[in-house]
């Protein structure tokens, strides 16, 4: 993958603005992961717990079609609004690994996503070379 920041644009430590996927890799698309366990059910009231648990739920997708976390290339991640927004990239920061390129994002707020109580929800491109 090669992960580009153009020199016209605003350069952040948290993503970049560009990811080019060559030929030839395979793409990974997780669907959304609230913050629910396995039951279910959200696992706490706050978006820094709830933030945590959809990583997690992430990463066991992830694994699970044969891929590691720094193998994502882009997170689109969905708040309802009124949520404390700043925990959620706190507990990002202890899930994604200071060495590794960071994806490119996308953050849209919302009004409702499905799961009583649920704050966010995480979807994931992943690109794996072959």
């Amino acid at each position: 993958m090669r992960y580009i920041n153009p020199p016209e644009l605003h350069s952040s430590p948290a993503f970049s603005q560009v990811v080019r996927v060559p030929a030839g890799a395979d793409r990974i698309y997780v669907g959304g992961q609230n913050g629910v366990g396995r039951d279910g059910r959200v696992v706490g009231s706050g978006m820094a717990e709830q933030s945590r648990q959809a990583l997690a739920n992430l990463r066991t997708c992830l694994e699970a079609a044969g891929a590691a976390v720094t193998d994502v290339v882009k997170w689109t991640i969905f708040y309802v609004e009124g949520a404390e927004v700043l925990a959620g990239p706190s507990a990002f920061g202890e899930f994604w690994p200071r060495d590794a390129a960071p994806p490119v994002i996308t953050v849209v707020k919302v009004s409702d996503l499905g799961p009583p109580g649920a704050l966010l929800e995480i979807e994931a491109v992943a690109a794996v070379r072959r």
